[in-house]
């Protein structure tokens, strides 16, 4: 009894791959997703050899915005997607500027920060703290907007701190502020514009006083510290761009005095100025004596006198009491003097006399207020150039300078630098030559190297790329699958090839030996034509022009046949 294998085995073979025979319906299936396939891989390469360049239209926003943005480019109909991350938004190359000024016109991207226009869309009964939150919220976003309009700063964000108000003097505190920089790649800020936002911050808040005010970077520095804000020597940044100036200004007239004579590019100088900034008082009190000869004068007098009434007689009673009085021994003048003053005193009654006489002291108040900003001591360096001449010959020299050149050099820059010997100014003029800079020369980027040939070079070889492989797919894979699909195998491809060939090669000799019969039958009714008709050679190219003329193809036939016969 014979089994299904025995009779598998008895009949023909039918390959099998992959446990799947292979039948002429299964090839034809197969062949058919082949060519699906191949048509849909050429499909692929042509889409991505039409792709544009996408391109950064926005990076570092946040979600409020990348919405907005969105869809705009939606309602704009403008291709768009995003990056890996999803942190930047990509659009076309060509429509980069474009995009970007259209949806500048509409105001995006906001930034983040909300200003005022939050008080606008305000609720109806809405809180007394909701309305100080919104309010807060306004000002920070406005603070933030005046801020980033510095060049430096990227994006900034601040935030305030804004103690409630109170009634009680003790428990009264001042506002605080923080502010946080983001600044662009490459870019820092001078102490002078950390200073400027400080003040700026501080300004717009009611009693905020600037010590009040933290400034940091996306980085971490604290750039508000105020041990930044003051530079050597203890000044402040204020200052020591005065000093800048000041030596900057000495430096510009000692050169510009010099380069007239030597050249501009001959002369170097430079100068360091000792400023005090120190702001000094002074008050004098000074006495002076007025004795002669001085005039003197008097401030204040003062005179006391006592009297009373004249003493009684007193004394022992007798005859010695009763008698006259001695005579004086002293002389005459002084006596009566003595007696004159004995006598009005007894007179008069007088017992004391005191006289008390001030004189004005001499004294001179002086007070001295010292600005601030004296230059104390100014020091300044002047190198100058070898001179070049020409000599006899033409050549180019250089040399020295004379003792004469050299010296009215030095007198041009004291002039010119305002030179004070007692103020302890220096200066010192060398002459020496320049060392010759280097020719840094420019290095010539390769063709292959430069921006715009690789762009280029990357565009066209994506064009050419594409179209090769759409090449390479349509003769090496579809055109012979569709072939086997319409019955066109190989075989049967050449056999038709070959047969083409031989009914081209039959059609060829049939052709010839037309051709040949022709120009024997003409050669024959020539010769007999000229026999009967005509003799002479002007008959014979009649003959001939004549068969020119109606039919030129045979006479080249003809030409041909008699250069081959010779």
């Amino acid at each position: 009894m014979a089994t299904a294998n025995d009779a598998t085995l008895d009949g023909p073979q039918v390959p099998v791959v992959f446990g799947i025979p292979q039948t002429p319906a299964v090839r034809t299936i197969a062949l058919a997703v082949g060519a699906a396939l191949t048509i849909a891989i050429m499909v692929g390469v042509w889409l991505w050899s039409q792709a544009p360049d996408y391109r950064v239209l926005f990076s570092n926003f946040n979600d409020r915005d990348g919405g907005a943005i969105v869809a705009s480019l939606q309602q704009l109909n403008i291709p768009y997607k995003y990056s890996e991350g999803g942190s930047a938004i990509l659009v076309p190359a060509n429509q980069v500027h474009d995009a970007r000024l259209k949806l500048a016109s509409q105001g995006l991207p906001k930034g983040g920060n909300v200003g005022f226009e939050l008080m606008e869309n305000q609720k109806l009964g809405i809180s007394q703290f909701l309305e100080q939150v919104n309010f807060q919220r306004a000002l920070e976003g406005e603070l933030a907007r005046s801020i980033q309009a510095v060049s430096a700063v990227q994006t900034a964000r601040v935030h305030l701190a804004i103690p409630k108000a109170s009634v009680f003097v003790r428990e009264q505190q001042k506002p605080t502020a923080s502010v946080l920089l983001n600044l662009y790649p490459s870019r820092v800020l001078d102490q002078q514009q950390v200073s400027a936002i400080i003040h700026l911050v501080a300004s717009s808040i009611p009693e905020l006083p600037a010590k009040n005010v933290t400034i940091i970077d996306q980085n971490g520095n604290l750039l508000s510290d105020p041990s930044k804000q003051t530079a050597t020597n203890n000044l402040d940044p204020s200052q020591l761009k005065y000093v800048q100036e000041f030596q900057q200004s000495v430096v510009k007239k000692v050169e510009s005095i010099i380069s007239p004579i030597v050249g501009i590019q001959n002369v170097r100088a430079e100068a360091t100025a000792d400023i005090d900034f120190s702001r000094s008082e002074q008050a004098a009190e000074s006495y002076r004596p007025n004795s002669p000869p001085e005039a003197t004068t008097i401030r204040s007098q003062q005179t006391s006198e006592s009297y009373g009434k004249p003493a009684n007689a007193s004394g022992i009673p007798g005859a010695l009491s009763n008698q006259p009085p001695v005579p004086a021994t002293a002389p005459i003048t002084a006596a009566a003097n003595a007696n004159d003053a004995q006598a009005n005193a007894a007179n008069n009654g007088l017992t004391q006399k005191d006289a008390t006489l001030n004189y004005e002291v001499d004294k001179t108040i002086r007070y001295t207020q010292q600005a601030m900003g004296g230059l104390k001591r100014l020091s300044v360096a002047v190198v100058v150039n070898y001179k070049t001449e020409t000599d006899k010959s033409g050549k180019t020299i250089t040399r020295a300078l004379t003792e004469v050149e050299k010296n009215q050099i030095i007198d041009l820059a004291r002039e010119a630098m305002g030179f004070s010997k007692e103020r302890g100014d220096t200066l010192n003029v060398v002459n020496s030559p320049f060392a010759t800079p280097e020719k840094v020369t420019a290095e010539d980027i390769p063709l292959w190297k430069q921006a715009d040939v690789l762009q280029t070079a990357k565009e066209i070889g994506k064009y050419v790329v594409g179209g090769l492989l759409l090449l390479y797919l349509f003769f090496g894979y579809l055109k012979p699958t569709l072939n086997k699909l319409m019955g066109k195998d190989a075989a049967s491809i050449k056999k038709e090839k070959e047969r083409l060939r031989k009914e081209e090669e039959e059609e060829e000799k049939k052709r010839i030996e037309e051709e040949e019969a022709a120009i024997v039958n003409i050669n024959g009714e020539a010769e007999a034509k000229s026999k009967q008709h005509y003799s002479s050679y002007e008959a014979n190219m009649d003959m001939a022009k004549q068969l020119a003329s109606s039919d030129p193809k045979i006479v080249a036939n003809v030409i041909k046949s008699w250069v081959s016969n010779e």
